[in-house]
């Protein structure tokens, strides 16, 4: 289901990281049993993002605790991805944020409780096609600062992404039908990247 936010849930499993799930991996049955495609980086993905922060922004506003995040792999420049748009939106907290999810569903979003208790998760427009995946988290919490650090040590540092992308393809090739198999793939390059962050 979700893009590269899911492999941060995995590496968050790990004993040296915050005892918190990655970010944003679909139940597989949610799934239709779709194949893991990626593919090229596609040039219109930043403006797909942006258009929908802005549908986001209105939907959402009374819940927003910050700037929404474009994340995952379609959010980071020549990097191969599933196209699925994922996108971040803080809160100040999950309890709080709950009338938020019934806003989320109304600007087309389906809603799934997955981590429910580290995120509200969505995706638009149906769990067996996927263009977008929303997830609303707390703002400062560990699952929003890794997945941003993910991201931002990515965007930073061409090789690092160029290894990520030969992973992913591999891991693609190999599991193309088992996306836990895929997700947990990739948990030992995220817990590598996150265990020494930018700067």
């Amino acid at each position: 289901m979700a893009g590269d936010a899911d492999g941060i849930e995995g590496a968050l499993k790990r004993p040296t990281l915050p005892p918190m799930p990655q970010n944003d991996t679909p139940p597989a049955h949610t799934e239709a049993q779709a194949p893991i495609e990626l593919v090229a980086y596609r040039t219109d993905w930043p403006a797909r993002f942006e258009a929908e922060r802005v549908l986001l922004e209105a939907a959402l506003a009374p819940w927003l605790a910050g700037d929404i995040q474009h994340i995952g792999s379609t959010a980071v420049p020549g990097l191969a991805a599933k196209p699925v748009i994922d996108i971040m939106a803080p809160v100040f907290s999950l309890e709080a944020s709950r009338p938020a999810i019934e806003a989320a569903i109304a600007a087309g979003y389906v809603h799934y409780p997955y981590k429910p208790d580290v995120m509200h998760w969505f995706c638009k427009p149906s769990p067996a096609h996927r263009t977008h995946h929303l997830h609303l988290v707390p703002i400062g919490s560990p699952l929003w600062q890794q997945r941003l650090a993910f991201r931002d040590a990515l965007r930073a540092d061409a090789a690092l992404a160029a290894e990520y992308a030969v992973l992913k393809v591999r891991l693609a090739e190999e599991f193309r039908l088992d996306r836990e198999a895929y997700t947990e793939g990739k948990t030992p390059f995220i817990s590598r990247v996150l265990a020494h962050p930018l700067g």
